[in-house]
């Protein structure tokens, strides 16, 4: 027992020795590597803070978002056909900035900058150009928003700066992965840059944009596209796309309603009521709006009315104004995916028919309307995420159109011969399409693939002073060619 004794206290003291040696051992070891350790640890440190983007302040929060929304566009004119990289602009490339503070229990404050971005423009590009930057600035870099708002729980929120108005895509509102890359009633978006083709001659559009630019001008910047059948610019009746300075109001939610008031581009107003909610197994998401424009300058620089600074004589060019309303609803059935997007607006242009080329003439229609339907199906097939497959239509008729005229010596001009040039009259587009997309949640990422099939009514009137030919101020069809458009891409949110 005593040898025993003995063993276990000299293994315990030896056991203790060890212990105390390895410690030392690591204590050394951690000195002489601590200098170096250390320092470089500090460096990395340093590099880190220089290359980081920081906030001005430790108040006001700061998040960074964007998407990437790029495709390949092919087209047929009925003549020609191509294949173009396009950004996809139904819901461009972007980077924003956003951010908001509490002011207290009730009371915050915030901004938001996004910036747009275009390497080519889809609804710009044409059968000369596969970027669609004819004009500078339709590709590159925008300005989408920029502005600071305050915002009560009680009362609402105020925002002022370059921002959405009111009425903002009142007419298609959307609740499907369409509203990313087909919208089913802004249908400018897809490939609607391209030149109309005279279907009796098979020649492209060459003619000029305004009465005094030469006919001989560049088809690929002046010829009449797709685009201006639709109320000249493109955009439908009824939607307050375009972004402006202004200030705007957004009432706070009551049982799933907000409304909302904008004004500001001296002189631009509107209204909208919107409203969010489910019942029955179905989400609803609907709206309408209402806004009127009533300042001469605003019509020549944003053409969201088709008139300008042409008028009759006597009659002062800020007498114009216009009127439009809008709406749309969005209906999914949650158990069955099945869903059903509709819009439709109507726009009218009271300066029109004091415009000095229709001024004389009798029975000058100065109304656009259009109606759209999307339907299909939504729903998680796979572990991916959802499909969306759909069928959609769209229909718009326009009346008059003083922005634009078509030359004698035009392809599109129904008597070459006549001595005088011929005023849009009226115009027409259908759209039939169909398409599919796969959302990949993961990811954050949808891929899709559109298809359009686009039928267009272009009328004119011979203008006033012919010397030969038809007599001034008669009425003619100008039949173009159909279209074929295919969009298939990808868009991913971060």
């Amino acid at each position: 027992m005593v040898g025993g004794t003995r063993g276990r206290r000299g293994y315990a003291a030896a056991m203790a020795a060890g212990l105390l040696v390895s410690v030392g051992m690591v204590q050394a070891s951690a000195a002489d590597l601590g200098g170096s350790c250390c320092s470089d640890l500090e460096e990395r440190i340093a590099e880190l803070e220089a290359t980081t983007a920081r906030k001005g302040n430790r108040k006001v929060s700061l998040e960074i978002y964007g998407q990437v929304n790029e495709a390949l566009m092919y087209w047929d004119d009925g003549k020609e056909s191509n294949v173009y990289q396009v950004t996809n602009d139904n819901s461009r490339t972007r980077i924003g900035f956003r951010g908001k503070a509490k002011i207290d229990a009730d009371w915050e404050a915030g901004y938001r900058i996004e910036i747009g971005v275009r390497s080519a423009n889809s609804k710009r590009s044409n059968q000369f150009n596969a970027k669609g930057d004819g004009n500078p600035a339709d590709i590159g870099l925008d300005l989408r928003d920029s502005y600071w708002f305050v915002k009560n729980k009680k009362f609402g929120s105020v925002s002022l700066g370059m921002q959405a108005s009111a009425t903002d895509q009142i007419t298609e509102i959307n609740q499907t992965q369409t509203k990313d890359f087909a919208k089913y009633s802004d249908v400018e978006d897809t490939g609607f840059g391209l030149l109309l083709r005279s279907a009796i001659n098979g020649r492209l559009t060459n003619n000029a944009v305004t009465p005094t630019t030469s006919a001989t001008s560049s088809p690929g910047d002046n010829g009449l596209t797709l685009r201006r059948l639709i109320g000249d610019g493109g955009d439908q009746p009824g939607e307050g796309e375009r972004r402006f300075n202004l200030i705007k109001y957004e009432s706070p939610e009551i049982a799933g309603f907000t409304a909302s008031a904008s004004w500001g581009e001296d002189d631009f107003w509107d209204l909208a009521l919107r409203y969010t909610g489910e019942f029955g197994g179905f989400k609803v998401a609907a709206g309408v709006g209402y806004g009127k424009v009533t300042d001469g300058y605003y019509l020549q620089t944003k053409t969201v009315c088709a008139g300008r600074a042409d008028a009759a004589p006597g009659v002062a060019s800020t007498d114009q104004k216009c009127d439009q309303f809008g709406g749309s609803i969005s209906v999914v059935h949650e158990a069955t995916g099945l869903f059903l997007n509709a819009g439709a607006g109507v726009k009218n242009d009271d300066y029109l028919k004091k415009q000095a080329r229709f001024a004389t003439v009798a029975g000058v229609d100065d109304s656009q309307d259009f109606w759209a339907v999307q339907a299909g199906i939504e729903k998680k097939f796979n572990e991916f995420g959802k499909t969306t497959i759909y069928g959609e239509y769209y229909d718009y008729e326009g009346g008059a159109n003083s922005r634009r005229t078509v030359t004698q010596s035009d392809a599109l001009s129904p008597d070459p011969a006549a001595a005088h040039g011929w005023a849009i009259w009226g115009t027409g587009v259908e759209v039939f399409g169909a398409g599919i997309a796969q959302g990949f949640d993961k990811a954050a990422m949808v891929l899709y693939l559109s298809y359009r099939h686009v039928e267009s009514d272009l009328t004119l009137k011979g203008l006033t002073g012919a010397t030969s030919g038809p007599a001034s101020g008669a009425i003619r069809n100008a039949p173009v060619e159909d279209v074929d458009l295919v969009m298939t891409g990808a868009i991913i949110k971060f």
